[in-house]
């Protein structure tokens, strides 16, 4: 009876407990309600003007009002999710106490089961006694025992025992009836709890589930105002981007890399929803000079060599004397027009002719200057990549482009070339169609004409070749909480601020949460707009758990390539040209 009792107190202390913390986070819910109520009838307003509005002070006013109801609902969602955290270990130490009690309960069962055994025996032999005594009673004659004694000492004797039997026999019938009526007592209890135990489990499970999706549902709709939040931004910086002469990129939908993973298609297509991608315009590049798939862009367009020499160097080529040798590493001196110049591996032989011939002039120059001082060229991309084999049996295409440009060269130029500038190219500024950026740049720029596969890529990859190691990632994609360890790293500085994939690095970098702590900085980020400049990405605004983060771009770049994880990189040297999509 006394572990009943102790079951029943818990029962009582955790009812009691639970049902103030149902109070308390119910208000918050309901603060919560009032808050998305308030959100629809203000969405019902705001909506129409974020597809129509162009002033930026509405815009802002929009932004405002959106950040009011934001920083509402995680005013209010933050102390339900500590009420909701103290619940669940009340819920866990209830869920604990329900155990024991079961534990109990069955122990009571256990135990019942032995008495019902033990009181079947007893019963047994309170029936023969009950029957015995009957007979007693029956069968006594007070004249009889009289007559039967011998004397007065052995009838008082005989008496008395037989009143302590019929003592002895009352009282075992009494205890047996009070067994039988404990043990009724105990069962029905018993059935009772279990049914109590069954039903406070079920409630406890349905209230945790009731709060788990409140939170969550709060927390979706600070998702939704953080993305709206960004949409609005985005146009209001579209807005004073074309006050100042700079603008945000837009990327069309058949944007295709070499690698699909670090394609803008492969990103929109594949991503989970909530993804960020760092996409790079332009290789591996200096951006000086020529653009290769440029070149090829331009000579397709119709453009012929000299045309596009000019476009590239400001001036177009003449004719110098480059009869002779020149020192190669690693060869004895060749003829620098028949044998050096044919072996130049720098642009596929299958391309336009002037293109091939804009390139045979670029390379000539490049390589006459160490001719004329009697330097030794090196054969790498250092220099210029020189093949022996392809200069002892040169394609017709490539051997016709040197041979029908010969001695051609341009003065005080150093002919810097690369394969793909990203639509602007120094000293030239913007490398399209019309001569001018703004937002639609890439769909004119001559690197996608050439089809460059680089023009618009996010990499993630050692080198060049999409097959080059990758340390261990599928594709270049970002979650929320990883472009905010970005952010984080842009924030603060020390030695530990390096990629967390140590496999590939090693070196002992600080992990999410330390970085987050170091910087003050925040855990995810929800929304993201970039402007760009002329040739660079001017800023990047962030819309995180913490506010709205607003970044340089070299900031920025410079954060990105020292902690994005595995080898993603913005792969420019002297300048910050890149965007980040967001799905």
């Amino acid at each position: 009876m006394n572990k009943l009792k102790l079951i029943a107190q818990v029962f009582i202390f955790f009812v009691v407990i639970f049902s103030n913390q149902v109070v308390v986070i119910s208000n918050q819910v309901g603060l919560l309600d009032n808050i998305l109520k308030l959100s629809s009838k203000l969405s019902s307003k705001l909506l129409p003007f974020q597809v129509y509005a162009d002033d930026v002070d509405d815009l802002q006013k929009e932004i405002n009002e959106l950040e009011h109801l934001k920083q509402l609902s995680e005013n209010a969602t933050k102390p339900l999710e500590e009420e909701v955290g103290s619940l669940e270990k009340r819920i866990n130490n209830a869920r604990y106490s329900i155990q024991v009690a079961k534990n109990e309960a069955e122990a009571l069962a256990a135990e019942i089961d032995d008495r019902e055994v033990d009181l079947a025996l007893q019963y047994q032999i309170f029936s023969k006694r009950i029957a015995k005594q009957y007979k007693r009673i029956r069968t006594f004659s007070p004249i009889i025992a009289i007559l039967a004694s011998d004397n007065a000492s052995d009838l008082t004797k005989d008496l008395a025992y037989r009143d302590s039997v019929k003592n002895q026999d009352n009282q075992f019938i009494r205890a047996i009836g009070e067994d039988i009526r404990e043990l009724q007592t105990d069962k029905k209890k018993l059935e009772s709890d279990q049914i109590t135990l069954i039903a406070l489990e079920k409630q406890l499970d349905e209230q945790a589930s009731f709060f788990k999706v409140e939170i969550s549902k709060a927390k979706d709709y600070q998702q939704d105002l953080g993305g709206q939040i960004a949409e609005l931004s985005a146009r209001q910086q579209e807005i004073i981007n074309a006050r100042s002469g700079t603008f945000t990129a837009s990327i069309g939908d058949s944007e295709l890399a070499d690698d699909y993973n670090a394609s803008i298609k492969g990103f929109r297509e594949s991503a989970p929803s909530g993804s960020f991608t760092v996409f790079s315009f332009g290789a591996y590049t200096h951006r000086k000079g020529m653009s290769q798939y440029g070149a090829r862009g331009r000579a397709e367009a119709g453009q012929d060599y000299q045309q596009i020499l000019k476009a590239y160097y400001g001036k177009e080529s003449v004719k110098k004397s480059t009869d002779g040798n020149i020192k190669v590493a690693g060869y004895p001196e060749m003829d620098f027009e028949t044998t050096y110049l044919y072996g130049i591996a720098e642009m596929p032989s299958s391309w336009d002719s002037d293109a091939l011939k804009a390139q045979a002039v670029a390379a000539r120059t490049y390589a006459y200057r160490y001719k004329q001082e009697n330097k030794e060229i090196c054969t790498t991309e250092a220099c210029q990549v020189f093949n022996k084999s392809k200069s002892d049996n040169p394609p017709q295409a490539w051997k016709d482009a040197v041979d029908q440009t010969k001695e051609y060269v341009l003065e005080d130029v150093v002919t810097y070339y690369a394969s793909t500038h990203g639509g602007f190219a120094s000293p030239i500024g913007w490398d399209t169609t019309d001569g001018s950026g703004g937002g639609d740049f890439v769909d004119k720029s001559y690197d996608k004409l050439g089809g460059s596969p680089w023009l618009y890529k996010s990499w993630y990859t050692k080198g060049y070749s999409p097959s080059s190691d990758k340390c261990g990632r599928e594709n270049p994609w970002l979650s929320g909480e990883e472009l905010a360890d970005i952010i984080n790293a842009a924030r603060y500085h020390d030695d530990r601020v390096t990629p967390i994939t140590t496999s590939c690095w090693g070196g002992n970098p600080y992990s999410f949460e330390e970085l987050r702590s170091k910087s003050d900085g925040p855990s995810r980020v929800t929304g993201v707009s970039v402007s760009q400049g002329n040739g660079n990405t001017a800023q990047v605004t962030f819309e995180t758990d913490k506010g709205t983060i607003t970044l340089s771009g070299s900031e920025f770049k410079t954060a990105f390539n020292l902690r994005a994880p595995g080898y993603l990189s913005i792969p420019q040297s002297s300048f910050s040209f890149f965007n980040i999509e967001k799905k």
